[in-house]
């Protein structure tokens, strides 16, 4: 009997440790609804290369279709201080080249107000997907700080269940990055981490799209690279993120330009 009692115990102190690492892990909570408090919002990109998806279902919320495709999970951890990471795609189509000046990268805490509480995020560019072997980083590092500026993107997350009246505990940042690279065409990943100052997450919200199951093939590192699923549709999703920055002019569209124009 003694050691059933002592099985127990260590299953009671066990249980929200275990709980706790599947928190940090994917965000499923129910929202709670808190007096919305107003502040800046961020003004969206300007000179955009490149954007990964949405994340705006509605005007101002974010909308996890908890009901309408059984979706359970609200965000995906990238704790900089646990070391996950999570990863996406984009491509630079053949013949062209970007001058990348920034990226803005989307992610929230629970229990915030619309003030920002994120003090960083750190930024890899890979040559392929970073579960392949022989693919590698090509810019970057996942210890130096590359956030800029961090504002509330204008948008709560929530469920189909507490969206109306919307929760406000889970406002999602819009975090610039300087990220200064010139890179040709071909298709890359990155790979990034958030820091903040409040005990829940940071979280990313996947790419959500009204009616769809799966929103793209983001993976996420904990220990090892896996794709991205929900826990309850088990849907695919890929994580919103914008480029900025210029495309050159080609030397021969300078030099030549305006003489081709006099034959067209």
């Amino acid at each position: 009997m003694r050691k059933l009692a002592i099985v127990l115990a260590i299953l009671v102190i066990a249980a929200p440790v275990m709980a706790n690492q599947i928190d940090k892990l994917n965000e499923n909570e129910i929202p709670m609804h808190d007096p919305p408090i107003p502040g800046p919002i961020w003004e969206g990109g300007r000179d955009v290369l490149y954007d990964n998806g949405p994340f705006e279902t509605a005007p101002g919320l974010s909308v996890l279709e908890s009901v309408t495709l059984l979706a359970n999970t609200l965000g995906y951890g990238h704790q900089f201080q646990l070391d996950l990471r999570i990863s996406d795609q984009f491509e630079i189509p053949v013949g062209e080249t970007w001058n990348i000046s920034s990226m803005t990268f989307f992610a929230y805490q629970t229990g915030s107000t619309t003030a920002s509480t994120f003090t960083g995020v750190y930024v890899e560019i890979w040559d392929g997907s970073p579960d392949l072997p022989g693919s590698s980083p090509i810019w970057g590092d996942l210890f130096t700080n590359r956030m800029s500026s961090t504002v509330w993107s204008g948008v709560y997350r929530v469920t189909e269940t507490t969206m109306n009246p919307p929760a406000t505990n889970r406002p999602i940042m819009a975090n610039d990055c300087d990220v200064v690279v010139t890179l040709g065409a071909g298709t890359y990943w990155l790979v990034w981490q958030s820091d903040g100052t409040l005990g829940s997450g940071p979280w990313a919200p996947p790419i959500t799209i009204p009616g769809v199951l799966n929103t793209g093939d983001g993976l996420q590192y904990n220990g090892g690279w896996l794709p991205v699923a929900d826990s309850g549709s088990f849907g695919t999703a890929g994580f919103p993120f914008i480029i900025e920055g210029s495309m050159p002019t080609p030397v021969e569209e300078v030099t030549w330009g305006s003489i081709k124009s006099l034959y067209r």
